[in-house]
């Protein structure tokens, strides 16, 4: 299958490349530095500056993950309207593509995140839980909608809101690991707001899945079946590291340094994914000790 990847270097992206390569299909990589993007990708995989460069190639589906991190600066307007349009965009840009194409591809998984469900407290999150109305929701609800509007072609859109997904060599874990393990680590604010993760290999495997399922569109949460709070998170972490995690960073503190970006370390969702488990799909690290065992364990 000709499979178009967009975010195809990111860290999501590389692992999925990978897979997809050794299942033999073709893939095509749109990425602003194909020479760049080349160094983390399988041979053989053709990687072009835009979304267009494809149009003679007919894709038959369409993966997209591109978007600036959303954690990686603070929420400025300006940061903010980057952060929405380096989005909305790519993914616009994809539908355009599937209009002119004499035939549409027949599926798009397409990114979202946690974020669209904004905060949610302790309460158990599916995909049919209303969202809470802050910037994090808007940001992923127009992000889902402007891929939906490849459904009246044809395409089958299933849409990612994922969790924090964790791996060696990228991710959440990167930012998290130098404190935790010079015994720095610790809870941030109450720690009671809840942290919904995902391994990086199950959320591959789910992409996979939503490729090949004919009957499953609209959105999913891909996160594990068991989200825990931050403290929790510290916690396990910490042991994980033989290292204690004593230090507490103030709800205050964290508002003050990072304004309303602080919201995505101080709120969260106790999200479940309902769908997929209803649709079958078997986690192979369903609790935070199992992923950070295989993570560390390496």
């Amino acid at each position: 299958m000709r499979i178009l990847i967009t975010g195809g270097s990111g860290f999501v992206g590389r692992l999925l490349c990978h897979r997809l390569h050794e299942a033999g299909h073709r893939l095509l990589v749109v990425s602003r530095s194909p020479a760049r993007a080349q160094t983390h990708l399988p041979e053989g995989i053709e990687i072009r500056e835009s979304v267009m460069a494809f149009a003679d190639d007919a894709p038959e589906a369409i993966v997209n993950l591109a978007g600036e991190p959303i954690a990686d600066k603070r929420w400025s307007e300006a940061q903010k309207q980057r952060l929405l349009e380096s989005r909305l965009t790519i993914t616009r840009e994809l539908v355009t593509l599937c209009e002119r194409l004499e035939t549409p591809p027949r599926v798009m998984v397409s990114g979202s995140a946690m974020g669209f469900y904004g905060d949610q407290g302790e309460r158990e999150v599916t995909e049919q839980t209303p969202p809470t109305d802050e910037f994090a929701h808007r940001l992923c609800a127009q992000w889902e909608s402007a891929a939906r509007a490849a459904e009246p072609l044809g395409v089958r859109v299933a849409l990612l809101r994922t969790g924090l997904v964790l791996d060696a060599g990228g991710g959440t874990l990167t930012k998290l690991l130098p404190p935790f393990r010079l015994g720095l680590g610790g809870r941030l604010g109450s720690g009671r707001q809840y942290m919904p993760w995902i391994h990086r290999e199950d959320l591959v495997r789910i992409v996979l899945l939503l490729l090949e399922r004919d009957d499953l569109e609209g959105p999913f949460n891909a996160s594990a079946p068991h989200p825990v709070t931050n403290a929790d998170f510290t916690r396990t972490l910490a042991h994980h590291l033989h290292r204690p995690a004593l230090m507490k960073v103030p709800a205050g503190l964290l508002r003050l340094a990072l304004g309303e970006m602080s919201r995505l370390l101080l709120t969260g969702a106790r999200m479940r994914p309902a769908r997929l488990e209803a649709a079958g799909f078997t986690f192979h690290y369903p609790t935070l000790d199992s992923a950070l065992k295989a993570i560390l364990g390496r």
